[in-house]
């Protein structure tokens, strides 16, 4: 079966991984009820905080070949045992909101920064259901899986379908009993265009700890 994304590990020199990794550590409970809600744009103008520099040093590898403005940035921060995203396309959430309108980021990227049970991302070219848990794909076979490793990068396709699964890697259909390590990735959307009325980091007050 045709892998829908292109991997590469690892991903960022490890004084710079490590250095991320504190830093979102560091964040510890800020925002995480709007983990998905907290969302950057940054258009490769000098760095300003750690994912910034993560950018720059992913930059010409994930660009190459593409016309990119810049990248609308999140942090993910979950439990497997606990799946707080459907399975989606990526896109200008605002715009869609407002005008129905779907337009979607050139390039979808996420890097992992840790390793946890299960969790892992599925990329599909099916749509979502909203007849099934999760919003998951009425056809499941054609899923990419590529579980959580830490410094691992995985691209794909901005207008793909995808998902997080649970900590069975199944698809989440309620909350799971244990415990569970947080699941902790950057996600970066690689634009042509600057999507609607997201602020930079600078223009917040939000993750003041990622400061470099």
């Amino acid at each position: 079966m045709e892998s829908l994304v292109q991997l590469t590990e690892p991903a960022l020199p490890l004084p710079l991984f490590r250095r991320l990794s504190r830093r979102v550590g560091g964040l510890k409970g800020e925002r995480l009820r709007h983990t998905y809600q907290t969302t950057f744009w940054y258009a490769f103008g000098p760095p300003e905080n750690v994912v910034e520099e993560v950018i720059h040093a992913l930059r010409p590898r994930v660009t190459k070949g593409w016309k990119i403005a810049g990248v609308e940035w999140w942090l993910s921060r979950m439990r497997a045992t606990d799946v707080r995203v459907d399975f989606h396309q990526d896109r200008d959430e605002r715009l869609a909101l407002a005008t129905g309108k779907l337009v979607h980021p050139v390039r979808s990227s996420v890097l992992f920064l840790n390793r946890v049970r299960g969790g892992a991302l599925a990329v599909t070219r099916e749509l979502p259901s909203e007849g099934n848990p999760s919003l998951a794909p009425d056809r499941l076979e054609d899923l990419t899986l590529v579980a959580p490793r830490p410094n691992r990068l995985v691209v794909f396709d901005g207008t793909l379908t995808h998902g997080v699964l649970d900590a069975d890697n199944q698809v989440p259909d309620g909350k799971l009993p244990g415990p569970s390590r947080e699941r902790r990735t950057l996600v970066m959307n690689w634009w042509g265009h600057r999507p609607t009325d997201v602020p930079t980091w600078s223009e917040t007050r939000f993750y003041r700890a990622l400061a470099s």
